[in-house]
């Protein structure tokens, strides 16, 4: 246990640092949005084609491994929609409710910190979860978030936009590039590949830092809304611990029987990528769900809280989950 907190440990810190510099305002608020812009379009998008270009191109098309992730997706996605409307909550706030029980923060932690764990093998399930969550379980979520709109159309076009908007993100283009690189065998010149190096170094450090400071902002802004009465109503219907139960219990031990259940069947399935994928389930939520919440009109400040809460609490649950698994 001790040898896992040693990894373990230095990640949360991070996040704990970067929430308690912008809670304390050591950092401005507004310095926020470049650190995240840093992050996602620089750093982050490095990291992710230096893994995938150096593993093998076939763990990164594994259809097994693709459809064990998927599939668990789909199952949290249809279990806490059930939930949530069983409490009589909207469509919209559903729907956000399922893809933050369901995408985890795979991005930020999951990549480098499974890479510390358990080497450069849990490079490759770690990016196969973030792509099938920023491509399909993203775009199911938004789709069934206009379902109580009054437009007819709007779930399918809610989710064609969202498969738009991943045409401007960098991060699948880096994993796509990365993927071509590995199976073209390519050698690209030191003096190229030295600043990705570089921004790939940089890319868990600042991630980590600037998600403690997105979290912080996010608290601070939800926190606001319930002063203002804006949030009132949803505080006092909080479905907050069952979510987060779903999110740290829940969808590890779903991912986790599955993927027993598909070695089982014989299907060719790595036993160690099928742990990875039960360590990303056992990660907190994205942090860029309170985002897509607040674009389509969902309750941010919930979804806000969710995040981080399954941040504080995955610091004892994954580390537990770790010891377990491994």
């Amino acid at each position: 246990m001790l040898k896992i907190l040693e990894v373990t440990f230095p990640f949360f810190a991070l996040v704990l640092l970067g929430w308690f510099a912008a809670r304390r305002r050591w950092m401005p608020l507004e310095a926020i949005p470049g650190l995240n812009y840093f992050v996602l379009y620089l750093a982050l998008p490095a990291m992710l084609l230096r893994f995938a270009a150096t593993t093998p191109i076939a763990r990164m098309f594994d259809l097994s491994l693709f459809g064990t992730w998927l599939a668990c997706a789909l199952a949290m996605v249809g279990l806490a929609v059930l939930l949530a409307r069983r409490q009589r909550i909207g469509w919209n706030d559903a729907a956000f409710g399922a893809l933050v029980a369901a995408f985890s923060n795979s991005g930020f932690m999951g990549v480098p910190l499974l890479v510390d764990l358990l080497g450069q093998g849990a490079a490759a399930p770690a990016i196969v979860t973030l792509s099938v969550d920023m491509v399909i379980t993203s775009s199911l979520c938004i789709a069934l978030s206009r379902l109580g709109s009054h437009d007819s159309q709007g779930a399918g076009r809610a989710a064609l936009n969202a498969l738009k908007g991943m045409l401007v993100n960098p991060l699948p283009w880096a994993i796509t590039a990365g993927c071509l690189i590995s199976a073209w065998q390519l050698a690209l010149p030191h003096v190229l590949m030295k600043p990705v190096g570089l921004l790939a170094d940089a890319a868990s450090p600042t991630a980590l830092f600037t998600l403690g400071a997105v979290l912080a902002r996010s608290q601070l802004q939800a926190r606001a809304g319930a002063v203002a009465g804006v949030v009132a109503g949803a505080i006092r219907r909080s479905d907050v611990p069952l979510v987060v139960g779903l999110k740290l219990l829940v969808h590890p031990l779903l991912v986790y029987l599955a993927g027993r259940l598909v070695i089982a069947l014989g299907w060719p399935l790595d036993p160690q990528a099928a742990v990875v994928l039960a360590l990303v389930a056992a990660l907190p939520s994205a942090s860029n769900v309170p985002m897509l919440a607040e674009r389509f009109g969902a309750d941010a400040g919930r979804i806000a809280r969710i995040v981080l809460l399954t941040t504080a609490v995955a610091f004892g649950t994954f580390t537990a989950t770790v010891a377990l698994l491994t």
